[in-house]
Order: structure tokens, then sequence, then C-alpha cells
């Protein structure tokens, strides 16, 4: 049986990819996993009955809490298992032994570098790579780089007086296409390191030049007829193009590195850590700190770091930090980079303290929505440049066919939230034909001039449905009620969703996922729904009454008599002349009745 805390959290689960901690009642982590869809693989526990695993349904039985940690790929989920795991060595993970640790991609350092792939780290200033999850694509890149770039793969100490003293002789590499034979000075060293850079750049990622060179031989080969050469260089692409050559989270060259990020709002900070030993993610924590005197961000991450390097026993000489620090010791140093794989770590530390910050306000604003209400009002009136929070929204739209049946539609938001008892319809009485503009200046005049004579307070913000044309219209009505100025008024147009306001040439332009667009949206498209279901009405209606009139003998009483009884000319057709005299007597009731039978 899930508490509710464990519901709440499964609930609020993202389906991207992650790891997740499970923590029994005392704090202690009883096991971590991996998700390519982290709120599916974490529910699939208590969804099932685990009948046939007896150990799953103990450690099921215990988890009292749950932690995760986002990660970019599967890969990266599945990496940063294997790190935590081998440090933390839960009760319920299998026990992962050395020997089955993944495999890296070494570039040696030595005159002339051997590239081969190893299991062990030897801290000798080689160059590491890695670790790899899927051997097949390791020995793909390797492969490939053997194609593009070939370097020597014997372990003869090349030394320039060796070479000059021509110890050596070529070998078979050679004689195959291999090797360009540095050995015997075929090949000068700068060449060789033009090559060792070239292949840097492929093993951090940048594959283009690869998959460039790779099409090239599949055409040539494929024009020579060589198909099962071609083949062989379509499956290699086919691989590199869903390979990602090493793990976003893993860099062996990072050895001792602390890792921070804050966001933060009004009232709360979040702050991610992250620690990286030996290249590998070993700790990983997200944590709230709630403001209590207006604490800038550089004052909380300072608090943050150095309380969380005393729980953790850091001694790391490297800060990874969002921005730039006024703290100073000559023990530390503190990095802001800009590009690159500590760049990426900070990345990965940002996207889980954004991700927690959303999932702890989302829990804060279910036990407490004025909270959500609030934090609404508060960025629309930041992103729409208001005065003060627009607590009371009104929105008009206009709805015709051709001019007929033309209606307007007011509808009315308070909280950001729809107040439909106090929505509005209004057919249009001074305007013929189909003319948008007359529309709005008639019905905005009408709302706002009742408004005014019953003294009922005025809208925060005046939302016309339309653009630049509507939104003039509007003012006109506003100004000749002497109310211009005092209510703030906004056009949107459908197309691009842009934001216009009286006398500024130039559109507003909101982020297409802020919550301000979002309800702008929401409430225009609540006033075109609103406004639509009464223009149908009206037509109907109008359709209807026009085929009674045909009837000769029955005028528009009777007709209104007939629709408020049953509702519809279907129903009338159907209708028994006896069902028929009941309603509207006998003579006009064998009028309707041999008009149908007709």
């Amino acid at each position: 049986m899930q508490s509710p805390k464990l519901k709440s959290i499964i609930k609020s689960l993202p389906e991207t990819p992650g790891i997740y901690k499970y923590f029994d009642g005392e704090g202690v982590l009883m096991y971590i996993g991996k998700a390519k869809n982290l709120k599916k693989r974490v529910n699939s526990y208590f969804t099932k009955t685990h009948h046939e695993n007896r150990k799953t349904a103990v450690l099921v039985s215990k988890i009292c809490d749950i932690q995760f940690t986002l990660v970019d790929t599967e890969i990266d989920a599945l990496l940063l298992e294997n790190s935590l795991i081998k440090k933390f060595q839960p009760k319920f993970n299998i026990n992962l032994k050395d020997d089955k640790t993944y495999p890296f991609i070494c570039i040696k350092n030595e005159r002339f570098p051997r590239i081969f792939f190893t299991r062990q780290h030897i801290d000798d200033g080689s160059e590491y790579f890695g670790p790899y999850a899927n051997g097949m694509m390791m020995h793909t890149i390797l492969d490939v780089i053997k194609v593009l770039f070939p370097v020597r793969t014997c372990n003869l100490n090349l030394s320039e007086a060796n070479i000059k003293a021509q110890k050596f002789k070529v070998c078979l590499e050679y004689q195959i296409g291999n090797c360009k034979a540095p050995c015997v000075g075929f090949q000068s060293e700068e060449d060789y390191e033009i090559a060792v850079k070239q292949i840097k750049q492929i093993l951090r990622g940048n594959i283009g030049v690869v998959t460039k060179h790779l099409k090239t031989l599949m055409t040539e080969a494929a024009n020579e007829m060589q198909f099962e050469k071609a083949a062989s260089y379509k499956y290699k692409l086919s691989t590199l193009e869903n390979y990602q050559s090493r793990s976003t989270i893993v860099n062996s060259s990072i050895h001792e590195v602390d890792v921070f990020s804050l966001v933060s709002d009004e009232r709360f900070a979040f702050v991610n850590y992250l620690k990286v030993a030996n290249g590998m993610i070993i700790q990983t924590q997200t944590f709230e700190l709630r403001k209590k005197l207006d604490e800038s961000d550089e004052e909380l991450l300072e608090l943050s770091i150095a309380e969380v390097r005393e729980q953790y026993k850091s001694t790391s000489k490297e800060i990874v930090v969002p921005f730039e620090m006024g703290l100073k010791d000559d023990e530390l140093i503190f990095t802001v980079p800009k590009l690159g794989d500590k760049k990426k770590l900070l990345d990965l530390s940002m996207k889980n303290a954004l991700y927690y910050k959303k999932d702890k306000l989302d829990q804060y604003e279910k036990l407490n929505p004025e909270l959500k209400t609030d934090r609404i009002l508060s960025q629309m009136m930041s992103d729409l440049r208001l005065t003060e929070p627009p607590v009371h929204i009104e929105c008009f739209d206009n709805s015709n066919i051709m001019g007929t049946y033309p209606v307007s539609a007011c509808v009315v938001f308070k909280n950001a939230k729809p107040s439909k008892k106090d929505y509005r319809h209004f057919n249009v009485k001074t305007v013929i034909g189909a003319n948008d503009f007359a529309t709005m200046k008639e019905v905005v005049y009408r709302r706002y001039k009742r408004m005014l004579d019953e003294n009922e307070s005025l809208p925060n913000l005046i939302v016309i449905d339309g653009g630049k044309g509507q939104l003039s219209s509007a003012v006109e009505s506003l100004k000749e009620l002497g109310i211009y100025g005092k209510v703030p008024v906004l056009g949107i147009a459908k197309r691009l969703e842009e934001l216009f306001y009286p006398e500024d040439e130039l559109p507003l332009y909101i982020d297409k996922k802020s919550e301000t667009l979002k309800i702008i949206q929401q409430i225009r498209d609540e006033a075109h729904r609103f406004g639509i279901t009464h223009h149908r009405s009206k037509r109907d209606k109008g359709t209807l009454k026009s085929e009674l009139e045909e009837i000769k003998g029955i005028g528009e009483e009777t007709i209104k008599l007939l629709l408020s009884e049953l509702k519809s000319v279907k129903k009338i057709k159907e209708a028994s002349i006896e069902m028929l005299t009941q309603i509207v007597g006998h003579s006009k009731a064998k009028l309707i009745s041999d008009h149908y039978k007709k």
C-alpha cells in the first residue's frame, strides 16, 4: 500500500531518462536503478504484485522515500547507475566487480600515441574517453578511426634517437595500409599529432567529419560495384549516426570537482550538487532553501557550498558554479564554464535543480492554491508591463457568417480562472453586415457604459481578440466613455500570437511556454468558444423559425410555443396530430400535419 508521500512523488516523476534511489524509513539507501522513463519504471514497482520475486516484494514494502537524478540519455542513466552502485553498494543491488567496469578509449601519453581500449585507468598523463556502455559501438568508433586516421598499434619505443638509428623495420600493418610507419620516419611527428587532434575531436562527439567521409566512401564503393564494401560502410554509418561517442556526464580528465547550480524565486532557492571523482559522478543531491531576509543568489550559493562540502567531507580544490563568486579562497578555484565538459556537467546540475523547483512548487501550490494564483498574476503583471496584478480580465470576440446573425461575447477571468457567471452575450444592434470593427466598438461601449452606470468596478485588463483594427475600435469606445488610460487594453493576433498595445507600433512577444501567454490564449479561446456557441444557437433558431414560417396560417407566437414544447423541427414533424392539438389547437395542428404530409 503506497503512502500519500510516495503517491505524490511518483505522480510528479518526469517521463525522461534518469536514475532513481529507494530509501527505507531510516533514510538508508536500499536500491539504485536506471530508467529510460522514470515515471513508468518507478510506477511499475508499485503496480505489479511481485509474487514470483520475493526480494522485490520485500524491497517495495520497505520503500519510504524516492530520490532521482535526471540525465540526457538512457546510456547516461546506465553509466551513472554503475558509478553510484560502486560508490554506495546498496543492499538490494547486484554487487558490481571491478572486472565488470565499462571500457575506455585511451590515447597513450607517449611519442606517436597509441589509441586502444582498456578497462584500467592509469594516472600517467594519458587521456581516457568514455566509459562506453556499448562495446560494439566502441569498437565501431575505433574501426572508423583506423580507416580515417591510420595510427600505429605496436608498442615500440619510437624515440627520436631510435628512429634515427633505424632500429625498426616496417611491418604488415604498413603493407596493408593501417599505419604510415612513423617507426622508420615515413610519417613525421607533426603529421601524426594533427591526426591525433582530429581523433580527439571525434571522441568528444564531433563526428560530422566522420559521417561525411563514410558517406563518400560508401558512394564510391557503390559506383565501383563493390557492394559488400558499400554495405560495410553503410552499417558503420548507421551505427555512428545512432551513437553517442561518450557520456555527457563522464570524462576522465575531470578528477576531483564539485558542481553546484542554483535557481531561485521570491521565496525559495533550489540547489543541486554533483560530486565528480576520477571522471565519474559519485554523489548527487538537490535541496531547498527558504529565503528569510531577501538573500541574494550569491549569498545562498556560498552558504550551500559551505554546508554541503562539510556534510560530504569534500576536499575538491575546484568548484564549478553558474556565476562569478565574490568568495575568495587561496585553496579553492571557482570555475564558471562557458563550453566543454564542465559546462555540460553544470547544465546537467541545472536541469535537476529546475525540475526539483518545479516539482516542489507544484506540491506547495496543490496544498495552497492561492500561492499559484499570486505567482501567475505577478508573472502576468511583469510580462504584460502592467502597474497592478490583472485580477479581473475581460476578453471580447465577434462571431458572424457573411454578416448574418452577428453576435459578440465577453468572457471574464478572475484570479486567472474563468468566472462563468460573469460571461455576457451581445446581440449586435447598430451594425449591418460583416463589420468587425464597428461591432467591437458597439459591444465594448455597451459593456462599460452599463458598468459605469451601475457603479461596478472596472477590470484590470481588457483583451481584444483581433489585430490593430479591432483594438483601435475598442479604444474609440473607451475614449468616448472617458476610461481610456485607466484600464489597460491589448489585442492578440491569432497568426503569430502577437500582443498589441494601443499607440505602440511594435508587437509584444512573450515566451511561447510562459504561463502569461497560456492564460491570454485560454481567455481568447474561451471567448471564441462562448461566442460561437451563442452564434450557433441564434443561427439554428433563425433557421428553424424560417422553416416553420413557410406553413401558411402559422404565426410567430405559435412557432415559439411549438419550439418551446418540442424543441426541434424534427420532433414537430414526427409529432402526432393529437399531440399538436394539445399544444396549438386542432385547426393549427391540422395545418402543420397537412404541410408535412405533402
